[in-house]
């Protein structure tokens, strides 16, 4: 019965590792906006995003804030580059895809730089290219995890990927 248990957890682990270890990044180029998707540990995203605006990536930076700590960030217009923020509905990366989409038709973006940390890269491509027709470009925030954060990941991505294809649509 052990035998069987470890096996089931390495072939999960190796099953994993492409999607949410070594998920495809994309190299860097100009875009209509940049988006960093909310989650926990926010601040490493937050900071990147920032970072990738101030380069020029894109003109416009747009932040998921579903608890509203960037609240004096929104709305500024920063040089080179203006934030906005918002509260995704439902709090969740299918509503930052929903969002994003919405903003995308509005303001005729046809490319976005989203920004997620590594494990959640390859689930919000899924994601958001669900909702957006455009050209997404995935950026991973340098992040340290965790033997225990990792563990917590696979079992977190894999939830919502199944939870995914049951909701179906954008």
């Amino acid at each position: 019965m052990a035998f069987v248990a470890v096996l089931v957890v390495a072939t999960l682990v190796v099953a994993g590792y492409p999607v949410y270890v070594r998920p495809q990044i994309d190299p860097l180029r100009k875009a209509d906006a940049i988006l960093i998707v909310g989650g926990a540990d926010p601040l490493p995203r937050y900071r990147y995003g920032f970072e990738l605006a101030g380069q020029g990536w894109a003109p416009h930076l747009v932040v998921s804030d579903p608890d509203r700590q960037l609240t004096k960030a929104c709305g500024v217009r920063y040089p080179g580059f203006t934030v906005e923020c918002f509260v995704p509905d439902p709090r969740t990366t299918q509503g930052e895809a929903r969002e994003i989409s919405r903003l995308a038709i509005e303001k005729h973006w046809r490319t976005v730089i989203v920004v997620a940390y590594l494990p959640h890269i390859s689930r919000a491509r899924y994601l958001i290219e669900r909702c957006f027709g455009g050209d997404l470009i995935m950026a991973a925030a340098p992040t340290r995890l965790s033997l225990p954060d990792w563990a917590w990941m696979y079992g977190y991505q894999s939830a919502g990927y199944l939870k995914s294809l049951f909701a179906g649509g954008c």
